[in-house]
């Protein structure tokens, strides 16, 4: 694929979306980073009724430490993997509050050092809360990079390397939330559906479909 091509996707997904977010809803950095945490193997849509009740409970590193592993587990329960969630949630509150002044760190060594949050959790959080040009590559931004030939690569690692080489300046801030919104509603794993896609003319995908 060359840039020619991939200054035409994005610019329609821009067209499209111009303010692209997560679906994550939060209301402070430390609240989308234990949604986030919250996030892995579970969808936005489960984190999202357990934060619901969660966060006016507790909010704050100090306010989540309080309500200690046991009393986490009753709010999060609904979410896959809820036991080791709630543990490193509490271990992040205490280096939080021991290390960092009660704040989320902003840089990336710090953030890969909490219990719990790896590249990608600490790439959504630089990229979200702080406004850096991270791409953080799950399941469908993954999908959708290889698919599409936008940035193919065989490790979620490699993908995310081509894409910050690969997407145009202009659009690297929100690549993220284009492709990850892209990937859960139009290039869905099991049957895309191309019919309704905006970039389908662009896209170098093989097989593609009707609908």
């Amino acid at each position: 694929m060359n840039r020619n091509k991939r200054i035409e996707i994005f610019t329609r997904l821009q067209a499209a979306n111009p303010k692209p977010t997560t679906e994550l809803k939060y209301q402070s950095d430390f609240e989308l980073l234990v949604a986030v945490m919250l996030s892995a193997q579970a969808t936005d849509v489960s984190v999202n009724k357990a934060t619901a009740k969660l966060y006016p409970v507790a909010n704050t590193p100090q306010a989540m430490l309080e309500l200690g592993e046991a009393g986490l587990k009753q709010y999060i329960k609904t979410i896959g993997l809820f036991n080791s969630k709630a543990a490193n949630v509490i271990k992040t509150c205490r280096i939080l509050l021991e290390q960092h002044d009660g704040e989320v760190p902003r840089d990336r060594k710090s953030l890969e050092a909490l219990p719990g949050v790896g590249r990608k959790t600490a790439n959504v959080i630089l990229n979200t809360a702080f406004g850096e040009a991270a791409i953080a590559v799950d399941t469908h931004i993954f999908r959708v990079s290889n698919r599409t030939g936008i940035a193919p690569g065989k490790t979620v690692l490699e993908v995310e390397k081509r894409l910050l080489r690969l997407v145009p300046a202009e659009f690297k801030l929100d690549a993220h939330h284009w492709l990850i919104l892209h990937g859960r509603y139009t290039c869905v794993a099991r049957k895309p559906r191309c019919g309704s896609c905006s970039i389908e003319d662009l896209c170098e995908y093989r097989h593609k479909t009707e609908t």
